[in-house]
């Protein structure tokens, strides 16, 4: 790798104040501290299994409730992989992923086309995690497909337990982003789509 892909981005809201930084050559190694427990363990488990490093830092109005902690977290993490990936010259683009955790079975499809756009076909079946709510997951998937430039489908062909349904989608992203930005090998001075370019719009 001739240059290092690494990324800092800080964001200060009247809401929140957070700092993330990104290596996508890494090895899996975080610091992570947003404030929810729940949540500071799903961006452990992203950054274990897609191998990128990610140290992030969070202050955010909780004594409101978590959702704009959540939400800016997201559009951190996603802005830090999108600065890193530059003009994505040499990137795989796509991922994908089906990971079992226990009687949970999620998949995930990912590709870093610069063009944001979610599928969640997600449901739990209570609205709290301890004191996370649930509905927060979407928001976090959301806001990181949009600041990364990414297409993501996300779907929990089935499942019980509300803890293994949220980290298979965790670790189902993290999987399907290990894939995507790889430099392949064949490719490595190209951008992926036939228009030469992952500026945004259809490529």
């Amino acid at each position: 790798m001739s240059e290092e892909r690494r990324a800092r981005i800080e964001r200060v809201t009247k809401e929140t104040k957070i700092t993330g930084t990104v290596n996508l050559d890494g090895g899996g190694h975080y610091q992570v501290a947003t404030g929810i427990g729940f949540l500071d363990h799903m961006m452990e488990q992203l950054s274990r299994h897609s191998l990128i490093d990610l140290d992030l830092s969070a202050q955010g109005d909780l004594h409101i409730d978590f959702h704009h902690t959540t939400e800016d977290c997201g559009y951190v993490v996603g802005e830090a992989v999108a600065q890193a990936l530059g003009d994505r010259t040499g990137i795989t683009r796509y991922g994908h992923a089906l990971i079992p955790m226990d009687e949970t079975l999620t998949r995930v499809a990912l590709d870093l086309s610069n063009r944001p756009f979610v599928v969640w076909k997600v449901d739990f079946s209570r609205p709290k995690l301890g004191d996370f709510d649930t509905e927060l997951f979407r928001e976090w998937f959301h806001a990181f497909a949009q600041a990364a430039g990414a297409t993501l489908h996300v779907e929990t062909l089935y499942g019980e337990n509300n803890h293994h349904i949220a980290e298979s989608c965790f670790k189902g992203l993290a999987r399907a982003l290990r894939q995507a930005v790889e430099i392949d090998p064949r490719k490595a001075d190209a951008v992926p789509s036939t228009k030469g370019t992952l500026s945004g719009g259809l490529t």
